[in-house]
């Protein structure tokens, strides 16, 4: 008897959520940089910090996030004070290491064809980390089939630099991050944690038995990831949603292991849940509402009533658009369920979804009928 290929299904996973403080502030710091370069949907407060904040602290935002690999993001901390003494009392070196752990990665390596590399070579030759760091961003940008952004030197040689002082480097890291928490994080968290709890509480009261990842993500975020998420090579057997204020409507996947998963998304409560929560409601009619908000993004959706499917090239083309602008406007518009995407072989290409535009209606009606 021949040999045959079953299709097997999905297994369900074990679905939980936490209010974690330090997952948001480190998000929320993530948040800024991408305002910084111009990505659009998240909230007023994250713009107006990013353009409050001095060049010294959006330098040091940067190294942070290239740093972050080294923090064991799998632990739960009461507050981001006690993250704080623990990131004070870790050994520098072994910090600065586990910081670099990954740019020698057997498989990393081979993916961007730069033959066997050491910590001690990318460390004494700012040329090969030069290199290394811009294969790494020009890979990075050609699987994620986005426009190439200009590679930052500046800020990779800072990073080079603080890498040969792990002593500085933790310092330096110590006084970022004490000092954003002070200035702007730890009042913006406090107003925020209401917010963050109610969404938690309002999940916990749902029924997720037997889902498997791709359902429960569905459920929890209101979006369809599957363009984002291969679920016959990520099967986790946990989800732990983590709310957040200031997402928008994007969705962060922070990777634990390979049978955990955290999951960051804009606190939201279940669809069709009865109780109202003002802040909540207001919340998700201004994330939908300030994708509209564009004339660019409104003539997107104009055409997309006017041919059932158009590939970004082709949206490119008729509204005479860069391949950055047009990227940016098809992944906040898709991100707020106006655009559905899918791969036409290598091309990506979207359609209207009248549902949520209905949707969208009905919750403003809902909204200020209250």
């Amino acid at each position: 008897m021949a040999d045959q290929d079953f299709i097997l299904t999905p297994p369900p996973v074990r679905v939980s959520f936490e209010v974690n403080p330090v997952l948001n502030v480190l998000d929320t710091l993530m948040l800024l940089t991408d305002a910084e370069e111009g990505l659009s949907g998240h909230s007023d407060w994250v713009t107006q910090v990013a353009a409050a904040m001095q060049p010294e602290q959006k330098r040091n935002t940067n190294l942070l996030l290239h740093v972050l690999k080294a923090f064991d993001l799998e632990r739960s901390w009461h507050s981001f004070e006690e993250f704080l003494d623990d990131l004070a009392a870790r050994d520098p070196i072994q910090l600065r290491d586990e910081a670099m752990g990954w740019m020698t990665a057997e498989e990393k390596v081979k993916e961007l064809d730069l033959g066997p590399l050491t910590q001690e070579a990318l460390l004494d030759d700012e040329a090969l980390f030069f290199e290394l760091q811009r294969r790494i961003h020009t890979h990075w940008h050609q699987t994620q089939d986005e426009p190439e952004e200009p590679f930052d030197e500046e800020g990779y040689r800072y990073w080079h630099q603080m890498l040969q002082n792990p002593s500085t480097l933790q310092a330096t890291l110590i006084y970022h991050l004490r000092t954003m928490w002070d200035k702007w994080l730890a009042e913006d968290w406090q107003r925020n944690q209401p917010l963050i709890r109610e969404s938690v509480e309002a999940f916990q009261q749902m029924d997720y038995e037997g889902m498997t990842a791709l359902e429960a993500l569905r459920a929890v975020t209101g979006r369809d990831l599957s363009g984002l998420w291969d679920e016959k090579r990520s099967k986790p057997r946990e989800l732990i949603f983590v709310p957040s204020a200031h997402l928008g409507p994007y969705v962060r996947l922070v990777l634990m292991s390979e049978k955990v998963s955290r999951v960051i998304f804009r606190a939201r409560l279940p669809e069709g849940t009865r109780k109202s929560s003002p802040a909540l409601s207001r919340s998700e009619v201004l994330v939908r509402l300030s994708a509209l908000a564009d004339d660019t993004r409104l003539q997107i959706l104009e055409l997309l009533t006017q041919h059932q499917e158009l590939c970004a090239q082709d949206i490119m083309t008729l509204l005479d658009l860069s391949q950055s602008a047009t990227s940016r406007h098809l992944r906040q518009l898709t991100a707020t369920g106006f655009l559905l995407e899918r791969r036409r072989e290598v091309a990506k290409c979207y359609s209207l979804n009248p549902d949520r535009v209905e949707d969208t209606l009905q919750a403003l009606r809902q909204f200020l009928s209250t």
